[in-house]
Parts: structure tokens; sequence; C-alpha cells
């Protein structure tokens, strides 16, 4: 009998790695049976799922002691009958190895766990992620608890993937005495002696210089931040750290469970702990990259979709897997609206909409954000609409999920966000605002570390990358000398890899690629109180090619050319500058814009190089129509404006999701999609 269950059990997992291997997209929900355990509610709500049709549930997160509610006491009875329903169903898992919020008997066991603010308060966990990750304590205990659960279920039928932590990057960072001590041993690896870290953090302004390396504090004190450089540091030792856990936990489940997909729901660019996610993105560990996907609840404002696909973009970086949506938006949206962003992270390549939540919570900090069950457990009309996101979803998925090509590039550093905080506007934000022109163009385009890529585009924008190294200078440098064209905007190159402003000409490294001197900046602010066309604030007019455009900027930089081509001017000021100029350097082209990004500017500049170097842009549809070519055949449609779109077509199609036939063009409804398959 024994074999007999162990060969149906071996049956059951190569199936599950079939399904793993076909292409499918997934729908389902993030269900909390932690919650009650109540075996009855918990049959009733996976039968809920089958009949909606859901394929996935993300199960774990958030709940460490529900599986070892005390110091080595594993509880995993309850769960197992829980992940046998979900195999029985036919519903897949997403198991969460849910190590942060550490459980209150491990923060007892270690008061050095506990979060300590700038002014040296140790602070209780009352909320989550209240943890120090770095501590050495935290880790051997969360990867002992890791080590328990992926052995436990590595090979379960109902097993899709396991997640690594929820929300990575959120959380307050800790200033404890345990944390300076950790930080002082990472400088010391770094900088070798006191001399070269006082000449690293420019130790003689101020009288901050240091003699041993134990005088080292921390970079905030109470309120008050200490030198961009000290920060910079800080800042990159708290990612390391973070770094080197999570690679250890994904050791770690590789080893336990070696065919097993790896996800996470990242949030790294969290204002509270943002750290440097390139490290994981570019490691290959992690199968199906994954984060939240919250756009509002209007179904009008494209704006919440921009957004929320913007999130998706920055977590990709220049993977090729198929993204996951591992979170998905209920709350309070609009009838349809639901529907209308799941099909739009479609065109980015998502495989997976996994709502947040199945039910609405009973208690806790969300206990009043609801979910696809009302808190009685009756389904409303997100459940509904999830239902019919899974309906519609099982007819796309043999073309579906869809794999982005790009041409194009946009540069990112996590140590440019770090630095450009004493810049009037981030690196992320410049970054979002040349992806905005890429989602109304419908082109795919990647973000990439330069230190990592090896930069196989067209085209690459550098968007305000205040920190300039030697390593991405050189990549640069060999990419426009080699033929490749490069699109740089204002904040760029100002400070080297310690964080001090460079004493050589600006743009720093990279002066003579592009073929001018940054002298200084200006702000319009001031400017303007003597400008000849009576303009007030930030506002500046530019003419490029003979084209007016006005726009508003808080600086703009003062630019001499040495040898680069003037192609745009700042007009409206008590003089001509120049403001977008262009350099042949090898067989390439560096452009330098002098302002940080503005849609008004980069747009015109775009359209130019995109016909120069023969990028195609994305399917011709009116404005508002979001679409991607899926392969030669098919392309997927959505029309995210509140009026009907007549769309061109070439020839004769059939909409998959309708049903319908087209001949020539197609009229899209308003917020609805479509698959056209032409003949």
């Amino acid at each position: 009998m024994k074999k007999l269950q162990q060969f149906l059990f071996a049956m059951l997992l190569a199936l599950g790695s079939m399904s793993l291997s076909a292409q499918q997209l997934y729908v389902g929900a993030n269900y909390h049976p932690h919650d009650d355990k109540n075996p009855e509610k918990i049959a009733r709500d996976i039968r809920l799922m089958k009949e909606a049709g859901f394929t996935v549930t993300r199960l774990g997160h958030l709940a460490w002691d529900s599986f070892e509610p005390s110091d080595g006491v594993f509880d995993f009875e309850w769960f197992d009958k829980v992940m046998d329903g979900m195999a029985e169903a036919g519903i897949k898992v997403i198991l969460d190895l849910a190590v942060r919020p550490a459980p209150i008997w491990l923060h007892q066991l270690y008061p050095s766990i506990d979060v300590t603010d700038a002014s040296g308060n140790r602070l209780y966990p009352n909320h989550r992620y209240m943890d120090d990750v770095g501590d050495p304590m935290f880790q051997k205990y969360a990867l002992r608890f890791v080590d328990a659960v992926t052995k436990r279920y590595a090979h379960h039928p109902a097993l899709l993937a396991f997640g690594i932590d929820n929300e990575p990057g959120d959380g307050p960072i800790s200033y404890s005495e345990t944390v300076r001590q950790r930080f002082v041993k990472w400088l010391e690896q770094k900088y070798g002696t006191v001399d070269a870290l006082n000449k690293a953090w420019a130790s003689q302004r101020w009288s901050r210089w240091m003699n041993r390396f134990d005088e080292v504090g921390l970079p905030m004190s109470g309120q008050t931040k200490g030198a961009p450089e000290r920060v910079l540091d800080f800042r990159r030792f708290v990612s390391d750290e973070l770094n080197g856990f999570y690679k250890k936990m994904m050791d770690l489940v590789n080893e336990n469970a070696p065919d097993v997909l790896l996800n996470t729901n990242a949030w790294y660019y969290s204002p509270l702990k943002y750290f440097d996610y390139a490290p994981i993105a570019y490691s290959g560990q992690l199968t199906r990259q994954g984060c939240g996907f919250y756009p509002g609840p209007s179904l009008t404002t494209p704006w919440g979709i921009m957004n929320a696909l913007f999130g998706m973009f920055r977590i990709q970086f220049e993977s090729d897997n198929p993204f996951w949506c591992s979170e998905f938006t209920t709350v309070t949206a609009v009838p349809n609206s639901i529907r209308q962003s799941a099909y739009a992270t479609l065109m980015y390549g998502n495989q997976l909409v996994c709502g947040w939540t199945w039910q609405s919570m009973h208690g806790g900090e969300e206990q009043y954000l609801e979910g696809m069950l009302d808190w009685d457990g009756v389904p409303n009309r997100k459940y509904d609409e999830y239902k019919q996101i899974a309906s519609e979803f099982n007819k796309l998925s043999p073309y579906l999920p869809y794999r982005p090509k790009a041409e194009v590039g946009i540069a990112y550093s996590f140590d440019s966000q770090m630095a450009s905080a004493s810049f009037p506007e981030s690196h992320d934000s410049q970054v979002q605002t040349c992806f905005n022109l890429f989602f109304d163009r419908n082109m795919d385009v990647k973000m990439l570390d330069i230190h990592r890529s090896e930069l196989p585009y067209k085209l690459l924008i550098i968007p305000g990358l205040t920190v300039m190294d030697e390593e991405t200078a050189d990549k640069v440098r060999t990419y426009v000398r080699d033929g490749g064209t490069v699109v740089m905007t204002s904040y760029s190159a100002m400070v080297d890899e310690t964080g001090k402003v460079f004493s050589t000409t600006l743009p720093g490294r990279l002066s003579d690629v592009f073929g001018i001197r940054v002298a200084s900046f200006e702000e319009p602010g001031n400017l303007n109180e003597i400008s000849p066309r009576g303009y007030t604030g930030q506002r500046l007019g530019i003419s490029y090619r003979g084209c007016d455009i006005d726009l508003e900027s808080p600086r703009f930089d003062v630019i001499e050319l040495k040898g680069a081509q003037q192609l745009g001017s700042i007009e409206s000021l008590h003089q001509s500058y120049p403001v977008v100029t262009s350099h042949q350097y090898g067989k390439g082209k560096a452009i330098y814009v002098g302002i940080p990004a503005r849609g008004g500017c980069l747009s015109p500049i775009l359209d130019e190089l995109l016909e120069e170097l023969s990028i195609p842009k994305g399917p011709e549809v009116p404005r508002g129509v979001m679409a991607r070519d899926i392969d030669e055949t098919h392309t997927l449609y959505l029309n995210l404006t509140s009026t009907p779109q007549t769309i061109s077509l070439q020839g004769k199609g059939k909409g998959i999701l309708s049903g319908d036939t087209y001949e020539h063009q197609m009229v899209l409804p308003p917020h609805e999609p479509e698959l056209v398959e032409l003949h």
C-alpha cells in the first residue's frame, strides 16, 4: 500500500511539473487560513475558489508563528490539510516563506532583533516588519524556519512556487549599537584603513576626522542626517545585509527544493528601507519576479495603471521570465477596473493575477480592507469579476504570457537613487518619466543596471544617473564608441562612487564622450525675474529644431560646447542657453539634455531616434488604447478610454475573447480587451 501511495504521489508530482512547463495564465487569491484554522470554512473556501475557476492561491505570508508558535515547536498538521485540499481541487499554491515579521517569542529571546530608532529608542514590534534583518540571531532562526517549511512541502503536488519573503524592503531601518558595530566591520572590509575612509568621506569637512574605525557613528542622530558620503555608504551596508540574507534564503530553498519555482512579492523601493534589488534581479535564482499591483480603484483614470505598470517594470529588470502579480487589487475598485488592470499587465509579460485578498479581514491593521468575500463569507461583485478574469484568461492561455522584446534600455542605479536625495527630484522620478514615453507608444522597454547589463540595445537612456563610477563610465564609453546611441539627462554624472561631486569637468568621466562642459546649474525660479517673456516660477521656453516647447524645471545646466552640436536651447530667459546637444563619439552618438527628464522635451528627440535607428513603435492604435503584437498573427488590445475606439486591422480577423469576426477594422468598446487572430 505504501509503495502504491508513493507511486501515485510521484505521478502527481510529474503531472505538476508538466503543468509548470506548459504555457498557462494563473488567476487566484491571497488566502489566510491561519486566521481561524477552521476545517469546514477552509473546505468551503476551496470549493468557492474552484467554482470561480481559480488556478492558484498564495499562502503563508506574515504567518511565521502560525507554523512555529514557540521556539523550535513546529505545527504543520493543520496546514497539511490545506495543501492537500488545494491539490485535490487542482489549485496550485505559492507558499510564502514568512520570515518577516519575526514572532514575538524571537524578539523576546534576542532583543537585538528589535528596531532602534535614530534617537536610540528600542521599539516594541507593534507592527509588521519591525525586525533587524541583518541581526545574526534573526537570520539563524529565520533560516531554520525556511529549512523546516521547504523540506516539508518541497514535493507536495499542490506546490507551484516558494515565495522569498513578503515585500522585502519595507520596514524601518534600525540604528542600534549592534547595527553600528556591523557597519564598522563592513567599512573595515571595504576601505582597509581609516585614512582611506576619511578620504572617501571628506572627513576634513566640519572637523569630522576619525583616527580609529570604532569612532565611526551612524549617519543619523535623531532627526539630523550626516554627510551624503556617510549616508550613501550606510544605505549600501543595509542593502548588502538584505541581499546577503535573501541569497542565503534562496540557496537554502534551491538545496531543499531544486526544481521548484522561486518568487517574491517585491517592494524594494519602499521609502522606509529602499535597497539595491539588482543583485537579486540579475541572480537568475528568482525564476518569477513579482510584486503587488495596486492601480487604485478608478476605471477611467489611466495614471493608476501606468504607475502600477512602472512598479512591474522596475522589478523585472532584464529578466525574460514571465512576471507574477502576486498581489492584485480588490478593495473598493470600480466594477470592471480590476479586469481592465489585469489585461494591462499582460502587455508587460504578466502570467499571474492573485487578488489581495480572498476575504475581508476580521482583525489587524487591514481589517477594513475588503476582499472577494464579505466579512460573513458571502461572495461579492469582486469575486464575480475575478471569476470572469479566470474564465477569459483560460481562453488566452494558449497564446500568453507575452514575452517583451525591447530594443531600448533605461539605466537605473540604487546608488544614484540614494545620492539624488540632494536634488529637487529623485532618480526614480526621472526613470518613470522615461518609462511613460514608451507606455504612450505601446513599446517594450527594459530597465537595466549598467554594471550587470550587456547593453544589447540600439538606444540607451540615462535619466539622472547621479553616481558615475569608473566601471559604469567605461561601459557607457565603450557602448557609444562601438555604435550605440545614448541620451543622458541632467543630474547625471555629478558625483563619483564615494558620493563626492567631481572636481573634474562635468559630466564626470564622460565629458569628452558628450563633447560638453557642464559648468554649473541655474534656477528658473530666480532667472524668471528678468525673463523677457514675463515667465514666472519654474517655467521655461525651449526651442528644439524650430519647435517651441513649454515646460517646467527646477534647474537647468549651464552647458559649454566642446565639440558637440547644439540641437535645442532655452529662449525664454535673459539670454539663450544650450539645452540639447549631440556629439559623435566613435561610431556612436551621445545626446545630452540639460534639464531633468521631461516628456515634452524628450518626446521629439525620441521620435527622431526611433526612426533613425529603425526601432519600431508599437501597433498603430488610437490614443488611449494599449496594444502588443503577441506573435505574427495575434495582437492584444485594451481600450482604456470611456468611448468606443476604431482600430484598423490588416485583413480579416477573429476575436479570441468575443468570438466576433472582423474585416479590416474593429470597434473596441470602452474599457474592453480583445485578442485578435488575423487570418
